[in-house]
This record gives C-alpha cells, sequence and structure tokens, in this order.
C-alpha cells in the first residue's frame, strides 16, 4: 500500500472521489460507513442518484471548476444507500488535474469533532491529568496546613483583616476540590457492564434534577419506547447523564428553560478504529437546552481536561463525561449554537446470552 493509499484509508470524514461527469469513481471507508453502502454500490451512476442530498449543488459543482477553488456548503441534510438523512457541512475541492476530478466531503455536524474529542481526552489525559494526579496528594497536604493556619489566625486578628484570612481558608478548599476531581478522573475503574434501561437511568437523573438543581427548568422526554437496552454500567452511565443534566441546567443561568431527553435507534452507525475494527453504536441518547450555547473559542475542545466555559468552572466534568463514553466503546458528541445545545451519546447494545 502506498502512502497515499494509507492516507486515503485512514482519513475519519467521508470522501469521495467525483469524476468530470460527476459519477462517484471511489469512496474512502469511513464514506462507506456514514453511508452504509459499499464503494462499488455508490460508483454505479451519478452522485445523484447515489447521495440524498438536500441542496441545488450542481451550480457548485461548476463553479468549482471553473474558478479551481473549494467551496463550502453548510447545514445541509446528506443521506443515501441506507443511511437516513443527517445534517452535514461539505466541502468540494479541485484536484490539480484537467479532467475535472473533484473530492466531496462529507463533515457530519452532530459527530463534529467526536473522534478528535475522543483521542484528544486518552492523550490529555496522560500528560496533564496523569501529572495532576501524581502531584494532588502533595499538593493536598500543605494546603491542610496552610488552611489550618489561616483558622488560627483569625482567631487573633481584628475584624477589618478576617476578610484576607477568609479568602485564604475559601481559595484553599477550592483548590483540594478541584485536586479530588482530578483524583476521581485518574481512579476511575472501568466500567462493570450489565443491561441497562436506559430510559430508567435517564428517569432517575431527571428527578434528581428536579428536587435540586434543575427546579427552575422543564423536563421534556421524547423517548423511542421500543429501545432495547445497552451494555454499560449503570452507576457510571448514570453519572454521565447527571452530569450532562447539570450541565444544561447551569447553562441558563438561573432563568426558566426547557431541557428535552431523547432515546431512538440508528442502526448505521458504527464506530470505526484506525486499524479497521468497529462496532455498532445503534443506541441514541441526546439532550438538548435552549441555553446560550457554548462559547465559540472552546466549543471543539470542549471533552478536552481543564478546558471550561463557566467562570469557576475545573474543566473536568465533560473530560470525565467522554473518558467513560470511550471506556464504553462509545462516542459522544455536541453541536451548539445560541438558543440550543445538543449532547449526543451514542453506545452498544446489550449481549445476549446464548440459553437464556
Amino acid at each position: 500500500m502506498t502512502n497515499i493509499d494509507a492516507l486515503w484509508t485512514a482519513l475519519p470524514v467521508p470522501v469521495l472521489l467525483i469524476d468530470e461527469e460527476d459519477h462517484i469513481t471511489d469512496v474512502n471507508p469511513a464514506a462507506e460507513a456514514f453511508l452504509n453502502a459499499s464503494a462499488k454500490s455508490l460508483s454505479e451512476g451519478p452522485i445523484w442518484d447515489r447521495l440524498a442530498i438536500d441542496a441545488p449543488l450542481e451550480e457548485a459543482f461548476a463553479r468549482c471548476r471553473r474558478d479551481q477553488s473549494s467551496l463550502y456548503v453548510n447545514d445541509v441534510d446528506v443521506g443515501g444507500g441506507q443511511r437516513p438523512p443527517m445534517q452535514c457541512n461539505i466541502q468540494i475541492a479541485p484536484l490539480d488535474r484537467a479532467d475535472g476530478s473533484m473530492l466531496f466531503l462529507i463533515q457530519p455536524r452532530e459527530f463534529s469533532g467526536r473522534l478528535g474529542n475522543s483521542r484528544s481526552v486518552h492523550s490529555a489525559a496522560k500528560s496533564a491529568i496523569g501529572m495532576a494526579e501524581m502531584l494532588a496528594h502533595e499538593i493536598k497536604n500543605p494546603l491542610a496546613g496552610i488552611t489550618g493556619a489561616a483558622q488560627l489566625l483569625s482567631m487573633n486578628l481584628p475584624k477589618s483583616d478576617l476578610e484576607l484570612t477568609d479568602l485564604i481558608v475559601e481559595e484553599s478548599r477550592r483548590i483540594v476540590k478541584l485536586l479530588e476531581q482530578v483524583e476521581q478522573f485518574g481512579n476511575l475503574r472501568l466500567p462493570q457492564r450489565q443491561a441497562v434501561n436506559l430510559h430508567d437511568a435517564l428517569d432517575r437523573a431527571r428527578k434528581s434534577a428536579v428536587v435540586s438543581f434543575g427546579a427552575h427548568m422543564r423536563f421534556v422526554e421524547d423517548y423511542d419506547p421500543s429501545l432495547p437496552e445497552a451494555d454499560c454500567d449503570p452507576d457510571q452511565m448514570q453519572q454521565v447523564i447527571l452530569n450532562l443534566i447539570k450541565n444544561a441546567c447551569e447553562a441558563s443561568n438561573g432563568q426558566a428553560g426547557e431541557i428535552r431527553l431523547r432515546t431512538f435507534y440508528e442502526h448505521s452507525l458504527r464506530l470505526r478504529r484506525s486499524d479497521g475494527s468497529g462496532n455498532a453504536l445503534p443506541l441514541q441518547i441526546e439532550i438538548h437546552d435552549d441555553g446560550p450555547g457554548l462559547p465559540p473559542e472552546i466549543a471543539s475542545e470542549v471533552f478536552e481536561p481543564f478546558v471550561s466555559g463557566k467562570e469557576n468552572g475545573t474543566g473536568l466534568g465533560l473530560a470525565l463525561v467522554s473518558k467513560i463514553i470511550s471506556d464504553h466503546g462509545g462516542w459522544i458528541g455536541v453541536d451548539s449554537v445560541p438558543g440550543k445545545t445538543v449532547f449526543r451519546i451514542s453506545l452498544p447494545i446489550a449481549k445476549t446470552v446464548k440459553g437464556d
């Protein structure tokens, strides 16, 4: 295999090669997986016969060839084969050839950043989290001494100076809580998987939210009643859902809002790894909120450790969520614009036991 062939195979986004007559001449493995169709079946006619694209792209194709420059088309529904339509961003790029060939790149919006987020959590966790975990115990011990000393000093200080000692105690305790979260991230046990009813997990998390941090929010349930059980750790999945619901509640800044909990089945979704292996992830959970959305500067890095859009956030909550989902062999992604943020989790179905 040449370097070009290896690169084509390893590309994580769906890419199609289009000839001068708009026929598909080749597709990469990511495109086969996304469209749930083989390269052979996709190359049996024009792109318009193989893909369902909710946009008039003929003019864009002509401009791309005429100007020899890339074009971008955002927020368009793309489907085909056994693939139901999904909102995507599209890039059309001319090749440096005289025959009018082009590359057609598809970036599903709902999954944007998911592969990168999964990888970045693992690499960043091994560095930033790993180093912080080693230092956590050493830092917590002197912090306890600093806190105690500040409390002793406050007993003999005039009221005008108590503000300073109170600040020392408050900040020391805040750092201890951060270090405890670091330790929790590093010491997370491997999932103890079993068959889990995701609707039960969602309902437990919703009820916990309604009587505490989510009392000001309206919850809407949009469940697929036929959804099979998931193969996951019930406690860890409860932690993931509760964390995402809490984030959605906090995004409203205390104002009344709506959180929609949605489940559905998508049989064509598969996780494809760099070694060519993969597994089906048909079970989908979505948590929608109508808050202001993620800050654009952190939207693509929100699952990385120590990245937070909150004023006093630690940036470990979503990193922990992503790590748990990754340990389950699943995917998590986010799509956020002002007025709508959607976190989506994709999980494997519970394995059936022979003889049961």
